[in-house]
């Protein structure tokens, strides 16, 4: 039986527990934060697949609904595939993990974090990292950590670290910051257009904060890690490499160098082939796999090496452009019929056509929010990776972790300048359909998004583009960078051979998205914050081109988009709106074609919508008549709901009446009401007092003064018309 272990964090909070539970796993760990509770376990298998020649790590994070308290929906009452949100952790936690394992080492790795209980106030996320890290650190898996992980905002101006959900609704950052006792490894969030400076400051504070987490699991650790086991590691066989080098390597540096993707992958792949037919003349055909393992891994090894030494040496990329260049950039617009709003963004061979469509409040999309945070959107982004975006055949039709990955990046670096709901009520979806890949699509959803949005005339607050930048750097023994390279607008390959994939996103004013990923065991922060400078400079360009297209949002929203009108009303006649049953909000429904959503913050906010301008005006005069009172010196055209000797009850709007005096149904004696009005009849008046009691005097005999007032007025202008015509005409020859 294991030993329980406890370590505190201090200044966190956080407690990390092992020895208890999950105790025949590599290595278990528990992380608590005030009532959250999580258990991430990392197992190793301990043979490796035949004709394996890639690293199977997999990270999943799971969500129980017992954590909260609750039971899952639908028919069989259990967790069934994993939400956008678990998805999203799950890759968090992978993208720092994953450098960190030695070369060559290709057993699967499965590390598993399952949500115990939630107090909806702490995110679990931070949690999820840590704890895979403390779990691999505990384990017999050979890894290259700790990591400690954090999450920073910025309230009024200070940094905090692990926010709450509630005092992320007042933060303008977000940031997500896994580092080493040294360097940072991944970073992931988002911005309310943070400036460059102020960004670089959070990343060090990051940084800073997460020393805490690190020095908490060396502690654990010592106390109770295993010893590293020893696993056979998958390295080039020497004898291969020299054939595939002596085969290869000089038409290979050509072939590297073709314009075209496609053309350049063709021409590799007949390398290859070229290739396999020495190796199996000079080591034999006896073991095929090997032999194809090898083949790869060799070409691997020279691809990468090719790239790499005409990036550091010469200063060149495979498409001929220097480390800071973009590729050529195209901007259009309304390029689809019907659709609200498009947009098509194209960079080099890397093509999005992001499509916009304008929905009411019953289009927002509701969250679980098991673990807390928000529990619904109004401004969704769908990223789609068809298959043939790189030219191939494969599997279509079911939505990848990396597309919704993707997504997700492109958008909440949009998300910041999305007007609020109150100025524009409108659900927005924006779908990007990948159309062409070599690069940093993510990107190109971003730019593409924000024309779309554009084009549909949403009132952003600023124009958005985004780029990655790259890097191909070279480190003495120590892991030290000694020579590097940062690369603008990175291709696919480049993100394959190189160390870094470091994406941003923003407005010309700042930041608003983020996502950093690294194939190296750290990034040196000067180096980082050359990457954040030269990727700003790329960003002003890509706006300057999105400009000269589409300079600002259109005027109005697309002819095709629903309206929307929201009128405020006293929150006391939300009641009458509806009427007993609905009847009331159902007439005006019926009757007008609109479609009338009353919030359900009881705020009195009610919002009408309809693809008919005339229906909304008319749905909007019914809903004023429904809420509105009646105002002295007002006329209005009522029905008479009551008839006394004294006068006749007259309702003005819907379900308000007042009295009209029998001495004010006429300008002539009145001997009884019944001489004047009946029951039903529809009568005018107008509203000349209302008592302290709230009694409303009407007046028939005034309203009728009023009208015969006003048409004299009209009368005499069209007299003085005519007369200006005669005069006009003196001295003209009369007609025949």
């Amino acid at each position: 039986m294991k030993q329980k272990h406890n370590i505190t964090v201090d200044g966190l909070g956080i407690e990390i527990s092992t020895g208890t539970i999950a105790k025949q796993a590599s290595g278990a760990v528990t992380l608590a934060l005030g009532e959250t509770e999580l258990l991430v376990a990392a197992t190793a298998a301990s043979t490796r697949r035949p004709g394996q020649d890639w690293f199977p790590l997999t990270v999943d994070y799971r969500e129980k609904f017992a954590a909260a308290g609750r039971f899952p929906g639908g028919y069989f009452k259990r967790e069934g595939r994993p939400s956008e949100r678990e998805i999203l952790t799950s890759r968090l936690c992978d993208r720092p993990l994953r450098p960190l394992f030695p070369k060559g080492f290709m057993n699967e790795v499965q590390v598993i974090g399952i949500l115990l209980a939630t107090d909806k106030v702490n995110d679990p996320d931070v949690l999820m990292v840590n704890g895979a890290s403390a779990s691999l650190m505990v384990s017999d898996i050979p890894w290259d950590g700790p990591v400690g992980c954090v999450r920073v905002g910025q309230i009024d101006g200070e940094f905090v670290v692990n926010p709450t959900f509630e005092q992320r609704y007042e933060s303008d950052l977000d940031l997500i910051y896994v580092g080493s006792e040294t360097k940072m490894l991944m970073i992931e969030g988002a911005a309310m257009q943070i400036p460059e400076k102020r960004f670089c400051e959070a990343l060090e504070f990051g940084q800073e904060q997460s020393l805490k987490m690190i020095q908490a699991q060396k502690e654990l650790s010592a106390l109770c890690a295993q010893e590293k086991a020893d696993f056979e590691k998958v390295i080039v066989d020497e004898k291969v490499l020299e054939i595939c080098t002596n085969v290869a390597a000089e038409r290979l540096g050509d072939v590297m160098f073709t314009d075209s993707k496609k053309d350049r992958d063709v021409a590799v792949k007949a390398l290859k082939e070229d290739a396999k037919v020495a190796v199996d003349e000079g080591v034999g055909t006896d073991d095929t796999d090997a032999n194809a393992i090898n083949i790869n891994l060799a070409f691997e090894e020279l691809q990468e090496s090719i790239y790499r030494k005409n990036i550091l040496d010469l200063g060149k990329r495979v498409d001929g452009r220097a480390p800071a260049d973009l590729r050529q950039i195209s901007c259009d617009t309304n390029v689809l019929p019907r659709v609200h709003g498009s947009g098509l963004f194209a960079r080099g061979e890397t093509q999005a056509l992001v499509l916009a469509t304008l929905g009411t409040s019953r289009d927002v999309q509701d969250m679980d929010g098991l673990s807390g945070g928000a529990t619904s959107k109004s401004f969704i982004l769908h990223y789609n990776f068809p298959p043939y975006s790189v030219g191939e055949a494969g599997r279509f039709g079911f939505t990848s972790r990396r597309e919704i990955g993707h997504g997700a990046l492109a958008e909440r670096s949009l998300l910041p300048v999305i007007p609020h709901e109150e100025e524009f009520p409108y659900a927005i979806r924006l779908v990007s359909e990948v159309m062409e890949s070599n690069g940093s699509t993510s990107m190109a959803s971003i730019c593409g998004g924000c024309l779309a949005l554009m084009d549909a005339g949403v009132p952003i607050l600023a124009p958005v583009a985004g780029i990655s930048a790259g890097l191909v750097s070279e480190a003495d023994e120590d892991g030290n960078i000694t020579k590097y390279a940062i690369l603008t607008d990175i291709l696919g390959a480049e993100d394959h051979f190189g160390d870094m994939d470091f994406k941003i996103a923003g407005t010309r004013e700042g930041i608003t998205g983020f996502q950093l990923d690294l194939k190296i065991q750290g990034l040196p922060f000067n180096v980082a914050f050359e990457a954040v400078k030269q990727a700003t400079e790329a960003r002003h360009k890509i706006l300057d081109r999105m400009a000269e297209h589409l300079p600002e949002s259109r005027k109005d929203i697309n002819k095709n988009a629903p309206r929307i009108h929201t009128i405020q009303i006293d929150p006391e006649k939300i009641g009458a709106l509806i009427g007993p049953g609905g009847k009331n909000i159902r007439r005006i429904t019926e009757t007008t074609g609109a479609n009338i959503d009353i919030d359900d913050d009881n705020t009195g906010r009610v919002r009408v919508y309809t693809d008919n301008q005339e229906a909304l005006t008319l749905a909007i005069r019914e809903i004023e008549l429904v809420v509105g009172d009646i105002e002295v010196g007002k006329i209005y055209r009522g029905i008479v709901r009551g008839v006394k000797d004294f006068g006749a009850f007259v309702e003005c709007l819907p379900g308000k009446e007042g009295l009209v005096h029998i001495s004010e149904l006429a300008d002539f004696r009145v001997n009884k009401t019944e001489d004047v009005c009946k029951l039903g009849d529809e009568l005018v008046v107008k509203c000349i007092g209302i008592d302290d009691k709230g009694r409303v005097k009407l007046s028939r005999r005034a309203a009728l003064e009023d009208i015969e007032e006003a048409q004299g007025d009209t009368d005499a202008s069209t007299d003085d018309g005519d007369e200006a015509s005669d005069e006009k005409s003196e001295g003209a020859p009369a007609e025949s």
